[in-house]
């Protein structure tokens, strides 16, 4: 994969393994060139639990991407979720050696840099360092210092940390599968650039993505990630509780969920049923859909209520009068029938499905615009920024010509990933 302007997305799910190579078109949109898909089966609750099977899973979702793309994959993104992720708030300064001088991205960084040498828990590893505000020399509340005087440049931060030992899976199996791990990115953060608006984020949202193992939340307000965090529910536990609750295998379970599921029981009538063929000879069995969405409102209001609490830790109870913009539901979890409005009648806030095509090329295929896909597609998206970025400081290395060789940015953080893959 020459192309610098080409970038690989992957998406470890708890259900599915998503690989999607794209570019950006004329218009600054996505062109997607192509995508694979495979079952994912060494992930549990986000989190690897089969080296081996995950393996084999990425190898066979990378092969058809690059089938359909034609492009060979060599460096991914990679989101990582998990009930081991934890999110806390920093604050940090620098001292600039010449005040005379104006602030500007070699200050930020060294500041960014200093909070990922922050000594943690034993076994943990900081991910993300977001700046949320700054205060130059005392002067509070600025968005960007860049530009500005001053000789002490101080931040807040929001910090995500996780634990080493599931990050360093994920980054063997990336090497085993015969990847390089580009980024590693926290995947409500890649889900909410995909379906969010900048409005959204200024006006205050809460990003609810229900996947298959995991429920991710970030929340924004005045453009700036507030919260973060992730509820180790997710659209699994449904099956599982229409598995039990039927007496059916998981597979019939996942298709009657999908197909004849909805959040709210009071839709369905008494005498809608469903057959489902027995096992090996055995009698059909008959389900009512008022039994189904019985079962899957009482999984879905425990994970909502589970949500909704976090909201409510993060900013007390005024949380709900901060964040005008309300909810956006995305993930597969978000195609569940009038899942928006049970989120509604449980939080009082207003509720929208967040659907990843904004982003994506006009001639996209319109599979691509679903909910299932929000996580990938942030993440193709975080590739092409990286790519960009790379881009432009290689071309002031070449503009200035320097002699001596450049050190990469945020070294630090660089040999934090290093340290990923290599074991």
């Amino acid at each position: 994969m020459d192309n610098n302007n080409i970038a690989v997305g992957l998406d470890i799910g708890t259900t599915k393994i998503v690989a999607m190579v794209g570019k950006k078109d004329a218009y600054g949109k996505i062109e997607v060139l192509g995508t694979g898909r495979a079952k994912s089966l060494g992930v549990h609750r986000g989190v690897v639990n089969n080296i081996t099977q995950t393996i084999q899973s990425i190898q066979q979702s990378v092969d058809e991407a690059e089938n359909a793309s034609g492009e060979k994959i060599g460096s991914v993104v990679v989101g990582i979720a998990g009930q081991h992720i934890r999110s806390l708030h920093h604050s940090d300064y620098i001292t600039r050696p010449n005040s005379d001088k104006v602030i500007d991205e070699n200050d930020i960084e060294r500041l960014i840099n200093q909070v990922y040498k922050l000594v943690m828990l034993p076994g943990e590893e900081i991910i993300h360092v977001l700046p949320q505000d700054f205060k130059v020399d005392g002067q509070a509340e600025i968005k960007t210092p860049i530009g500005m005087y001053g000789g002490r440049l101080e931040a807040n931060f929001h910090v995500v940390v996780g634990q080493v030992s599931s990050i360093r899976n994920i980054g063997r199996c990336i090497k085993s599968a015969g990847l390089e791990l580009g980024n590693i990115t926290l995947e409500p953060l890649a889900s909410a650039d995909a379906v969010l608006s900048q409005e959204e984020k200024e006006a205050g949202v809460a990003l609810i993505d229900i996947g298959g193992g995991t429920t991710d939340l970030a929340i924004f307000k005045d453009g700036i990630i507030r919260h973060t965090s992730v509820i180790a529910f997710g659209g699994n536990v449904i099956t599982e509780d229409i598995k039990e609750g039927c007496s059916i295998i998981e597979k019939q379970a996942e298709l009657l969920k999908t197909k004849f599921g909805s959040a709210w029981p009071g839709e369905n009538k008494e005498n809608e049923i469903v057959s489902i063929p027995g096992l090996r000879g055995r009698e059909p069995k008959e389900i009512t859909l008022k039994n189904l969405s019985k079962i899957i409102h009482a999984r879905v209001v425990e994970i909502v209520e589970q949500v909704f609490l976090e909201i409510k830790n993060y900013g007390h109870e005024e949380s709900k009068k901060k964040l005008i913009a309300g909810i956006v539901l995305t993930g597969g979890g978000a195609q569940l029938k009038h899942i928006k409005q049970l989120v509604e009648y449980i939080t009082g806030m207003d509720t929208r499905i967040g659907y990843p095509n904004e982003h994506l090329a006009s001639n996209s295929d319109s599979e691509l615009s679903s909910p299932l896909y929000a996580t990938v597609v942030g993440l193709l998206m975080k590739g092409l920024k990286e790519n960009e970025k790379n881009s432009r400081e290689a071309e002031e290395v070449d503009a200035n010509t320097i002699s001596e060789p450049k050190l990469p940015s945020k070294e630090s953080k660089k040999t934090i990933f290093e340290k990923w893959g290599e074991k």
